[in-house]
């Protein structure tokens, strides 16, 4: 008795007190409506077709230049290209990270948010240059999306300014402690590339995901996924500098955000949300206990393949959904003439949703 004693106290020791990287505060998730209304649960993701990454996986993000080529970034560090009329994928570069968010600018060189290296950029022959690996004389940690706007403002986001995707055992797993410890160390960056200066737009936000420039050019939208919305700063106008929210209590994590056409946006859930999480928000302290569990034991993501389609204002105008999640973990998506290419934190292929399939 007193051996099975000791061990009580040692695991109960173990689970008050070991030290955890999260520092936990309180905050309240808004009730979630799940796969009803304007989310009712369909098939619509199901019919993709795919295309096959090799000994790749994780196309995370594309991005598409002036000729029709299709790039997209991968878990090994490597920058694939599909030329106009290929129908694979071959690699490119390596960028010795992890890719993630990637855009053409109009002179064919590749912005690519690294989240191990800050931002990048590869010229047309491949060579690679850091542009931005610190901001405001802190370290960009995790950088995750970025998008350029008409005028060669560059905007990425900084997920998380204190959980290191290299640290911290990759992308997933850092993205996790920040959701769940909630402090809100996300920010999003802009960068002149004319001044090759950087400053943040926005901070606090509990992991700052996609970018996206609006259509108009006078804001840009940006995903924090640990709160389940989509934010509107304003670049220029009577709302210079204020942030606005353009849909919120959202049934999963938004990922990525992207253009679609006629004023749309491609927005991928990369996971359902977890009604432990949300039921443990005011928890802190608990929280920190289940981090302390073995990691089968925590909340995990769901493999359920969603995109969404909204418009300017938020107004959901199309779910695709996969309950089965055999395209699981969804980023998002972007629009070419063979259809729509749609993206995965860790797929082995890029899924194609046919245009005839767009309902």
């Amino acid at each position: 008795m007193k051996v099975f004693g000791g061990v009580v106290i040692l695991v109960l020791g173990y689970l008050l007190l070991w030290p955890v990287p999260i520092a936990p505060i309180s905050w309240q998730a808004p009730s979630s409506s799940g796969f009803s209304g304007e989310f009712i649960e369909n098939n619509r993701l199901a019919g993709l077709s795919f295309i096959e990454l090799g000994e790749d996986k994780g196309p995370e993000d594309f991005a598409i230049n002036a000729a029709g080529t299709i790039a997209t970034a991968t878990h090994s560090g490597a920058v694939l290209l599909k030329k106009k009329g290929e129908a694979t994928f071959t690699p490119w570069i390596n960028t010795g990270g992890r890719p993630l968010g990637i855009e053409f600018d109009t002179n064919g060189n590749l912005l690519i948010a690294d989240a191990h290296r800050g931002l990048l950029i590869a010229d047309p022959e491949g060579e690679l240059t850091v542009l931005v690996n610190q901001v405001e004389n802190t370290n960009v940690v995790y950088a995750d999306d970025v998008d350029i706007a008409d005028n060669g403002n560059i905007y990425f986001t900084d997920a998380t300014t204190k959980f290191s995707a290299k640290e911290y055992g990759g992308t997933l797993q850092a993205s996790l402690l920040e959701i769940l410890e909630h402090r809100g160390n996300g920010r999003l960056i802009e960068y002149d590339p004319v001044r090759r200066t950087s400053n943040v737009l926005m901070d606090g936000l509990v992991f700052a995901n996609g970018v996206a420039i609006s259509h108009d050019q006078n804001s840009v939208l940006v995903n924090e996924t640990g709160k389940y919305r989509v934010l509107r700063y304003w670049l220029v106008g009577p709302k210079q500098g204020q942030v606005e929210v353009v849909i919120d209590n959202l049934p999963g994590f938004p990922d990525n955000i992207s253009q679609a056409t006629s004023g749309a946006y491609f927005l991928g859930l990369a996971s359902p949300r977890s009604a432990p999480v949300d039921a443990l928000s005011d928890k802190p302290f608990i929280r920190k206990i289940v981090q302390r569990l073995p990691q089968f034991m925590r909340p995990q993501g769901q493999a359920y393949g969603h995109l969404v389609k909204i418009s300017e204002s938020g107004e959901v105008l199309q779910s695709y959904q996969d309950p089965s999640g055999a395209f699981p973990f969804v980023t998002g998506a972007i629009q070419t003439d063979e259809g729509v290419y749609v993206s995965s934190l860790t797929a082995r292929s890029v899924g194609v949703l046919q245009l005839n399939q767009r309902r």
